[in-house]
């Protein structure tokens, strides 16, 4: 088995050395054994670890619920159906924070026809709001 370097898992992976070394600390990635002068030899399978991160990270998952998913690859009995509903969870999540963006925009939309953008700071509409 071919052992990589971490600048080498980083550059094939696409994420700077810092973020390698996070996800090791964070255990998303396995610790792996160092050379005789203490560099870290990564397997090649780090790569691919780090790509599902990226890929799970980009549709919202935070790291917990990645390390989640990624137990859940092992884990003997998991079926389908247990990605899939955390899947479905995320995607109410997500439809949940969209909702509470277009509440935040309708409130500043409000706020802002309010405010002429003339006249005295102490006189603003949209500081005098928030301050309420």
């Amino acid at each position: 088995m071919k052992r990589l370097t971490i600048g080498q898992i980083a550059k094939a992976s696409h994420v700077n050395i810092e973020t390698v070394r996070y996800y090791e600390r964070c255990g998303l990635i396995p610790k792996p054994p160092r050379s005789e002068s203490g560099y870290r030899l990564y397997s090649e399978e780090v790569i691919n670890l780090i790509r599902f991160i990226k890929h799970a990270k980009a549709l919202g998952f935070s790291l917990r619920e990645i390390r989640e998913l990624l137990s859940l690859r092992v884990e003997e009995g998991v079926s389908c159906a247990q990605v899939k509903d955390k899947a479905e969870a995320k995607i109410t999540e997500i439809e949940e924070r969209i909702q509470s963006l277009k509440r935040m925009k309708n409130a500043l939309l409000k706020l802002t026809k309010e405010c002429t953008g003339k006249g005295p700071v102490k006189e603003c509409p949209i500081l005098d709001a928030l301050e309420k």
